[in-house]
């Protein structure tokens, strides 16, 4: 299940580093739940129809983003918060949820990013961002993705995934959570498996982090 929500916006300017005051009010509106801390089987994507201004990010024509879980509890205890807390930050509300079923992605392989897809790996010194190109790249994607399955009790041994590497303006972003510099990928994926399987990605994400604004897809 994913959900499309169309936000009023004010006219105050959005810091560039947002992600963790979008991830906060997600939390806010999910309440208590045992995905915080966890291997989250969300995803979110970040927010769309901002312009850069002198000091951050400006949505003059309103904004959006949209919510994916595979559990539809989750969807729905994430409306209940809407509708008893609507209000986000600097002066963004939400006005309309749209929700949308999990779509049939059998014909579907490839997945554009709806937010950066950031793979870590902890070291023994530090932890190391995995970028697109590095040759362990796919086999860190599908090891986090057969996790998640692993967790929701699904399997597919004809599970493959790696970015698509012929895209010409694949990239990285340097995304700033709470300080910590986060280097993550800009880059569409392909995933070759069940379409049992394709969907659970849709829905969950790609890579780490997913419950704090990383690796949602469309």
């Amino acid at each position: 299940m994913r959900l499309h929500f169309k936000i009023k916006t004010g006219n105050q300017i959005v810091p560039f580093n947002h992600q963790h005051l979008l991830t906060g009010v997600v939390h806010k509106w999910l309440g208590w739940n045992q995905e915080h801390g966890d291997l989250s089987l969300y995803s979110f994507s970040r927010l769309e129809g901002g312009r850069k201004a002198k000091n951050g990010l400006s949505f003059e024509n309103g904004s959006s983003f949209f919510f994916s879980a595979w559990d539809e509890d989750l969807t729905k205890r994430l409306i209940e918060g809407i509708q008893k807390d609507p209000e986000m930050f600097n002066g963004m509300q939400v006005t309309e949820v749209i929700m949308q079923p999990t779509p049939d992605l059998s014909e579907k392989d490839l997945f554009y990013p709806a937010s950066p897809i950031f793979i870590k790996r902890q070291t023994e010194n530090n932890t190391e961002h995995i970028i697109y190109n590095d040759p362990r790249a796919n086999e860190f994607l599908k090891e986090t993705l057969e996790s998640k399955m692993q967790k929701a009790g699904l399997t597919d041994e004809t599970l493959d995934v790696r970015f698509d590497l012929s895209y010409p303006r694949a990239g990285t972003k340097l995304v700033t959570y709470k300080n910590i510099k986060n280097r993550a990928n800009w880059c569409p994926v392909i995933i070759n498996g069940k379409p049992e399987t394709k969907a659970f990605a849709w829905e969950v994400g790609l890579g780490n982090s997913t419950g704090i604004g990383f690796g949602g897809v469309k």
